[in-house]
């Protein structure tokens, strides 16, 4: 079996993962590295494929099956970490090795054992460089997702093949699987490079430009009240604006209002009205605010501290809104693990919630509780109530646990870790707090399992058709740990004038990944712009696509 015959793989069907021989079976835990639980074994071995050549194939690899997560230069994504610096850099290249063929399904790391190991060793040799690198373009020829070959979903859910611009969906509670009817997948996303010609879907009437590229890892978008659209471009901690609207769809100007932020991502700006006075930030750290004025596109200021807010491993994301009578600040902080227990877990205080602050960022209380990742929140302008989306727990197989949207109470419990949509344990915490499972809230829109429900937006122009007023949108980022891909749409809430989701939802912007599976875009965020039109951020392609309606009403 050769000299390092240690990492030969093979797959255990019983436990649903990679089983090393002789590695993952015996290490006892004095074996270990700090590196993920790497045996000293593994850690010790060096890499045999260390060169310039590997280093070149490596970011190619990296390129098209790590970045969609982990950043074009390891910068970090989402709730995924970053491995430009930290713990990636510090651990050795044997225990690299050993994570990337194991992974941690539960935690987010798919197993990469199906690429061959001199693959495997490239990608180490790449990451030890990821500290000066440049992005690595994804070969038009780099390997492939293999042909779509799963059977049809069985409604209601679904999978991106059968996605498409108007189609209705309903999740509700009885369509729940018990927990491991399947086994959970990995299945990162590998990226490729927009197709020539190729742009998003939508429903027929309307039509989709690209308004903005080359922007770095664009993320939330957020209307000024003067119209101006303000970005946060998390991959290059900045905050860009864009004013006006062109003939052609674009902005007529463009400019950097702020620089040197730490992964900034939530937008708002205070007091809510037609006349602000600061605009707020949320890095993953911190609240941080400028002095602001209408038509400011650049910041008239020095970012001033807010209010210190929880953070460490896990979702970095920090959204952020202001109530409708200006008097609270709420700042959405996704949970540091997939479903570590807060009882036992230090790094999960004050995380997984919805916190709220005094505008001068004082008297922090929990606002709600129980939500794994509240990515994006969003205040309902006629009558003041917040809503967020949610990206629930992985491990428990293909269609658990929905990710989900809904409007949210005060002191509200949602379930995580222990409890999930309603009274449904989860068995990873089998007999935890049964005092709590009468409390936990069913949200208002169940939505697809895994697709990274990532921001909502609500849709108060005229420009579309006037069944859309009030409704939702919502950017769906797209799944990595199912075994056949979804999510990677723009979804509309239908809420018909009533102020309330019934709970089904529509397709309404697909087209983003390739028949075999390969990815080119995925939506982060949706906002509207000042002509009614609705524009949508793609951190796969790092673009903002526009969505006009030129159809009769």
């Amino acid at each position: 079996m050769g000299k390092h015959a240690w990492w030969r793989s093979s797959w255990c069907p019983v436990l649903g993962l990679v089983v090393l021989s002789g590695v993952v079976g015996s290490a006892s835990a004095a074996d270990t590295t700090t590196f993920h639980g790497a045996p000293s074994a593994a850690a010790a071995v060096a890499n045999p494929d260390s060169g310039q050549a590997a280093i070149s194939a490596g970011g190619q690899l990296y390129a098209a099956h790590c970045a969609s997560c982990h950043g074009a230069v390891g910068q970090g994504t989402g709730n995924i970490p970053a491995l430009a610096h930290g713990a990636t850099q510090q651990a050795t290249d044997g225990a690299l090795f050993w994570f990337i063929t194991k992974g941690a399904v539960n935690d987010g790391m798919p197993s990469w054992v199906a690429l061959p190991e001199q693959q495997r060793w490239q990608i180490v040799s790449y990451l030890k460089t990821l500290p000066t690198a440049k992005a690595a373009p994804a070969a038009a020829n780099a390997a492939t997702a293999s042909t779509i070959t799963t059977p049809p979903p069985t409604p209601p859910f679904t999978d991106f093949r059968y996605e498409a611009p108007g189609k209705v969906r309903k999740i509700t509670l009885s369509d729940l699987p018990t927990p491991y009817a399947t086994e959970s997948a990995g299945n990162a996303p590998s990226m490729a490079a927009r197709p020539a010609g190729a742009m998003p879907i939508a429903p027929a009437g309307f039509k989709v430009n690209l308004y903005a590229e080359g922007l770095g890892t664009p993320r939330v978008i957020r209307m000024a009240p003067n119209g101006d659209m303000f970005l946060a471009e998390s991959g290059s901690n900045q905050i860009r604006v864009f004013r006006g609207m062109g003939a052609d769809g674009k902005p007529q100007q463009t400019s950097v209002f702020a620089t040197g932020l730490k992964r900034p991502y939530g937008i708002a700006f205070y007091p809510v009205g037609p006349n602000p006075q600061w605009i707020y930030i949320g890095n993953t750290d911190e609240v941080v605010r400028f002095p602001y004025r209408n038509g400011d596109l650049k910041a008239r200021g020095k970012a001033e501290h807010v209010a210190d807010l929880p953070h460490g491993p896990g979702h970095w994301t920090r959204d952020l809104a202001f109530s409708l009578d200006s008097k609270t600040l709420y700042a959405a902080v996704g949970s540091a693990s997939n479903v570590d227990d807060p009882d036992t877990s230090p790094a999960e205080k004050h995380r997984a919630n919805i916190l709220a602050f005094d505008p001068d960022g004082s008297h922090l209380r929990v606002y709600a509780w129980g939500i794994r990742n509240p990515s994006g929140i969003a205040i309902d302008p006629d009558n003041g109530q917040l809503w967020t989306t949610v990206n629930e727990r992985d491990g428990l197989g293909d269609n658990l646990v929905p990710d989900y949207i809904t409007s949210v109470q005060q002191g509200g419990f949602y379930g995580w870790p222990w409890w999930y949509m309603g009274q449904h344990q989860d068995p990873r915490h089998a007999g935890k707090h049964p005092e709590l499972k009468d409390k936990v809230i069913t949200p208002d829109v169940i939505l697809q399992p895994h697709n990274a429900s990532l921001q909502i937006t609500f849709y108060e122009a005229d420009r579309f058709p006037a069944e859309y007023k009030g409704d939702l949108f919502a950017s769906e980022h797209g799944s990595w740990n199912r075994s056949t891909r979804v999510g990677y749409e723009v979804i509309r809430i239908p809420r018909h004038h009533t102020g309330k989701a019934s709970g089904e939802y529509e397709d309404f912007l697909t087209g983003f990944v390739l028949p075999d599976g390969r990815v080119w875009g995925r939506p982060v965020s949706v906002a509207a712009a000042p002509d009614g039109s609705l524009l949508v951020t793609d951190d796969g392609s790092d673009t903002i696509w526009r969505v006009d309606y030129v159809g009769k009403k």
